[in-house]
């Protein structure tokens, strides 16, 4: 059987106000691509829509009652004063490890119609552990696309809507990462390029440090046409327009992967130059006049009260508990497809390493194994066993080898499918015990072992058995 976190379905424009918390979750995660940065512009601006945005139109957002004595700013005729509920400053509620899915969406010409993405990047958080991280996915990673078949990843957006799947562009990107990654994701963000140049024209422009010329004559203008991009090695300072083709441009001897190292780059200087000079205020007092000006630029399905919560427990994360990484050249080789596409192949072990590495959780002093039966025992947690592989017999001789462990196994069954690689453990309540033993006994990573709210049995804890796993001889 399959189980999922359950997603967001508001759809809820959030106020500009609410989102300057964001400008600082995203410079604290250091995020790796430009679309992260967009996301920092709409953080500023706080113009989010639900799922299928329609960058082509722009709603009045119904106002939220704001918290007493919170003054935002002065309104221009016309706008509406953005407000925050009091909800939204709670701390974050959830234990789960939450990731996003960020997508820099490559609109042009004012162009309405379905488009692909030209920027791809995953954010981590764990409340627990206190870490955060992203990983940066190159947009010519050829992967397996859900019912659409092996096609560059930057196309699942594009599919998602001229098909008009449920859930649209975000949705189908979503399956996408997920089934290449093999993690779960709970929301996603998409952004256009304004977004992208108005935060860094906000804050002043950046300075960065150039490691090579670049001179790209056939970078991309905003309507199918080119406009020549070119840069000096050096200390430089960039504006909005001018970062925008740095972070974009491959015309480089690493090309895309090289592009995701400078859009790490930039972000990185972005969050020097707001944390450094302490531009809150001032980006706090701009909010009101920045409303209308960004509300077509990001969409998301977190509602208001999520988003700032989760910027606020991301600001308290310790610099040295954040991380980022690029899938590259040791995560990928170079192909030709048969049609003669030139795309990036990933190399799946290397990834899975990987991928474990930046989203496990963090090492922490953990009960003696020895321990764990009397503290497992004391939580009364009824188990099931269900096979994911097809190995006959395996969950009947993993519950025999678990019931001599003193482990309440309630259940037996057949998972909803026999392909699973890894052993999964879901924890259908608060049974941290219970799932630590269970992992330490079937050599479970942290990564595999999840919640859910809504168990499909009468259990408390599901073990789906992957092909990883062999029951030891006694």
């Amino acid at each position: 059987m399959s189980v999922r976190r359950r997603r967001s379905s508001s759809r809820i424009r959030l106020p500009l106000w609410a989102f300057v918390a964001l400008v600082l979750l995203a410079a604290a995660l250091f995020i790796g691509v430009s679309i992260w940065l967009f996301n920092t512009v709409q953080s500023i601006a706080a113009a989010w829509q639900g799922q299928n945005p329609d960058f082509s139109s722009v709603t009045e957002p119904a106002p939220i009652l704001p918290p007493p004595a919170q003054a935002i700013g002065t309104a221009e005729p016309g706008q509406i004063q953005p407000d925050i509920s009091l909800e939204a400053w709670q701390k974050w509620p959830g234990r789960e490890r939450v990731n996003v899915l960020t997508l820099g969406i490559d609109q042009r010409c004012d162009e309405e119609g379905p488009t692909r993405t030209d920027s791809m990047m995953v954010l981590t958080v764990d409340p627990v552990g206190m870490t955060a991280g992203a990983l940066s996915l190159p947009r010519d990673l050829w992967v397996e696309i859900p019912d659409f078949g092996v096609d560059r990843v930057n196309q699942a957006y594009y599919l998602g809507e001229a098909y008009q799947v449920p859930g649209g562009g975000p949705a189908l990107a979503m399956e996408t990462v997920e089934a290449l990654l093999g993690i779960s994701l709970d929301y996603y963000v998409t952004v256009n390029f304004d977004a992208f140049i108005e935060v860094v024209d906000l804050i002043g422009g950046i300075d960065v440090t150039v490691s090579e010329e670049i001179d790209d004559q056939s970078y991309p203008d905003r309507c199918y046409g080119y406009d020549p991009f070119h840069i000096e090695p050096g200390q430089q300072h960039l504006n909005g327009a001018t970062a925008l083709k740095y972070a974009r441009t491959r015309a480089t001897f690493g090309g895309d992967i090289d592009r995701e190292a400078r859009q790490q780059q930039v972000i990185l200087a972005v969050r020097e130059k707001v944390t450094q000079l302490n531009m809150l205020p001032r980006l706090v007092t701009q909010a009101p006049q920045l409303w209308l000006t960004f509300q077509r630029n990001v969409h998301t399905n977190m509602t208001l009260d999520e988003a700032i919560q989760l910027a606020l427990l991301v600001q308290d994360i310790p610099p040295e508990n954040l991380h980022t990484a690029v899938i590259d050249y040791q995560y990928v080789y170079n192909e030709t497809t048969p049609d003669g596409q030139q795309v990036l192949v990933p190399i799946r072990d290397n990834i899975r390493a990987l991928r474990d590495e930046l989203f496990a959780l963090p090492a922490a002093p953990t009960p003696a194994l020895e321990n764990l039966p009397t503290l497992m025992a004391a939580e009364s947690a009824r188990v099931a066993v269900y096979n994911g592989t097809t190995v006959f017999g395996l969950a009947g001789a993993t519950r025999d080898y678990l019931l001599g462990r003193h482990v309440s196994v309630t259940e037996v069954g057949n998972a909803d499918s026999a392909t699973y690689s890894s052993t999964y453990i879901i924890d259908f309540g608060s049974h941290p015990y219970t799932t630590l033993y269970l992992a330490q006994l079937l050599h479970v990573p942290p990564l595999n072992v999840s919640s859910g709210t809504e168990p499909p049995g009468d259990f408390d804890v599901l073990v789906i058995l992957g092909s990883d796993w062999e029951v030891p001889e006694s």
